[in-house]
């Protein structure tokens, strides 16, 4: 009868990388590596070059060679009622092929009844394997309430972060919407205060000037009368006939009483424009 290790090792040699069950119409790569001509189409059919899933050698063309014996091999294993995805070396002793069932709570493994009678395992503390899985279940079960617990605080706290980061946002972005708006406000009460001292100046201006230009006017026109007068009276000085002189006489104090005027006048103005 097979032992164990040779099922084992029957069951590694007919199992399809791929699917992960007995092969169906297995099949040889150039590599070597075998699967079944089903999975290894599909592979290919979702790859843009043809590689082995195994060990990633890529091949130009798909050549594909059947493997009778691995299929008669693969039948064999069936008619064993091997289950493919079962790993025997987890449920028996690697060292003494015995079916595993004792836990050793000092080094926390797995043995067998052989492994407990042991001079190794000799002052150990073992408890079935049922027993073990209870335990260690609860344990389990509390590390994960308690992971739970912290996972739904941490949430909470994520939570809440998010809602004060969002509620800095909302609080940030309205002062800087108010600030804008203040500034726009300064910025028109600037620009209407600038254009009603400019305004204020201008008219200053026009008045002033309008005094200064009509007082020119007039000094304009005194100068000029004074002008003809003083033509005048060089004329009279030239004069040699001294009763026409004479006669001309009240003429010139007539004059100095204008000259005497417009000195006044020219005053005022002096005091108007300073």
């Amino acid at each position: 009868m097979a032992s164990r290790q040779q099922v084992q090792s029957l069951t590694e040699e007919v199992i399809c990388p791929i699917c992960q069950d007995f092969f169906t119409d297995p099949v040889s790569l150039d590599c070597e590596h075998n699967f079944c001509c089903s999975c290894i189409n599909q592979s290919w059919e979702k790859q843009e070059i043809n590689s082995c899933p195994e060990c990633r050698q890529e091949f130009p063309d798909r050549n594909l060679r059947g493997s009778q014996a691995l299929a008669n091999l693969a039948e064999i294993a069936r008619t064993l009622n091997v289950n493919p995805q079962e790993k025997e070396s987890n449920h028996h002793c690697e060292e003494h092929q015995e079916e595993l069932k004792l836990f050793c709570e000092t080094d926390k493994k797995l043995m067998c009844l052989v492994c407990r009678d042991s001079r190794e395992h000799k002052s150990h503390n073992f408890i079935p394997v049922q027993e073990a899985v209870g335990i260690y279940k609860d344990r389990v079960k509390s590390s994960l309430d308690s992971l739970t617990e912290k996972k739904s605080a941490a949430l909470e706290m994520e939570r809440e972060q998010k809602q004060k980061i969002s509620q800095i946002q909302e609080e940030y972005s309205s002062l800087q919407t108010h600030i804008k708006s203040e500034f726009t406000k300064m910025h028109q009460m600037l620009t209407e205060k600038e254009q009603s001292l400019l305004r204020d100046l201008r008219e200053q201006e026009e008045n002033i000037l309008k005094a200064m230009e009509q007082n020119l006017c007039e000094i304009q026109k005194n100068l000029n009368s004074l002008q003809q007068k003083l033509s005048n009276l060089e004329k009279q000085l030239e004069q040699t006939d001294g009763v026409i002189f004479l006669k001309n006489w009240q003429f010139s104090a007539a004059c100095n009483n204008v000259s005497c005027k417009l000195v006044k006048l020219l005053r005022k103005v002096f005091v108007l424009n300073f």
